[in-house]
């Protein structure tokens, strides 16, 4: 397939920032605070303009949670912002209590996921991020797949009552959805149509599933691409009638296996749909320091790892 790119290559970071000002401009409830990443997570423009509503915390992640939650109770929609290791596992407990358990309407938006975050290594490359927050009741999870989406969905979280985890990345992707989208939480989006194999990809891995079906169609294999941005709710209609016609899938994402999408989709298949399906994504291990591109072929996240593993799946049925 020819893949539409809509712009240059940009960062899934700079569509949350951008979506966070025209949030700005729209809703004076939105109130944004970061801990001392404001540049790394492209906030400036919302500090700038709106400097009343903006609070620099500093390098105290757990203490902006609390804040974030107490200004909910003024009706105000907080949107937090630091690098994705610290806005889960240094906070988890702030969150698990303070926000998540009574409901709190919080936007915990999360910068630097996974291997992507390069040469800052295995401390500030969290894979465990979706698996943490997913658990989490009541919690939203979103993975979006480039800048479109993630300004779409920066826009989209701010109408959604109750807490939000929005994950994005540090790195330049290919611009591959339209920048007028309407991004519905909980609705997996079909990029191509296939008849062999379901391929359910997420965030930085979705470029990498459209590439690996150009090297499939020319091994005969007609592959379904479908971008499950919304991790939760997921969307269980779209994957079991994917499923139900080809016969196998295969998850990917920037992730640890264990705990991720592809042990989401698992229990549906399980419960629902028994089928053959492979993963790729992290296997039980942490990172390290590397360009992007080195970490995501070591980790075994790139064109081939998705090529393969939907051999294996194809192989299976």
């Amino acid at each position: 397939m020819n893949i539409t790119k809509y712009s240059e290559d940009k960062d899934t970071r700079g569509g949350f920032g951008e979506g966070l000002l025209e949030l700005g401009r729209k809703n004076p409830n939105v109130v944004a605070l970061c801990a001392d990443l404001t540049g790394s997570l492209k906030m400036d423009a919302f500090e700038k303009e709106f400097p009343e509503r903006f609070f620099q915390i500093g390098i105290a992640e757990a203490n902006m949670m609390g804040i974030a939650a107490g200004l909910t109770i003024g009706g105000k929609i907080p949107f937090t912002g630091t690098f994705a290791n610290f806005s889960t596992g240094r906070v988890y407990d702030q969150i698990r209590q303070s926000i998540a358990y009574s409901g709190k309407n919080v936007k915990i938006c999360a910068s630097h996921a996974g291997v992507t975050l390069g040469e800052d290594g295995a401390t500030h490359q969290i894979l465990e991020d979706l698996g943490l927050m997913k658990m989490l009741p009541g919690m939203t999870v979103i993975n979006p797949c480039d800048h479109n989406q993630t300004k779409a969905a920066t826009l989209a979280i701010a109408e959604h009552e109750g807490p939000v985890y929005l994950r994005f990345g540090r790195p330049k992707v290919p611009n591959i959805t339209p920048p007028d989208q309407k991004f519905v939480i909980g609705k997996a989006v079909v990029l191509k149509e296939g008849k062999d194999v379901s391929i359910f990809c997420t965030g930085h891995l979705v470029i990498k599933a459209l590439l690996a079906e150009e090297l499939l169609a020319a091994k005969g294999i007609n592959a379904e691409i479908i971008n499950i941005h919304t991790i939760k709710p997921l969307d269980e209609e779209a994957i079991l009638k994917s499923v139900a016609k080809t016969g196998c899938a295969v998850s990917c994402e920037e992730h640890q296996i264990a705990g991720g999408l592809g042990d989401s989709i698992a229990q549906v298949l399980a419960k629902k749909l028994p089928k053959p399906l492979e993963y790729v994504g992290v296997n039980d291990s942490f990172g390290e320091s590397g360009t992007p591109d080195q970490l995501m072929t070591k980790y075994g996240m790139d064109v081939d790892d998705v090529v393969a593993a939907v051999l294996r799946a194809v192989g299976r049925k």
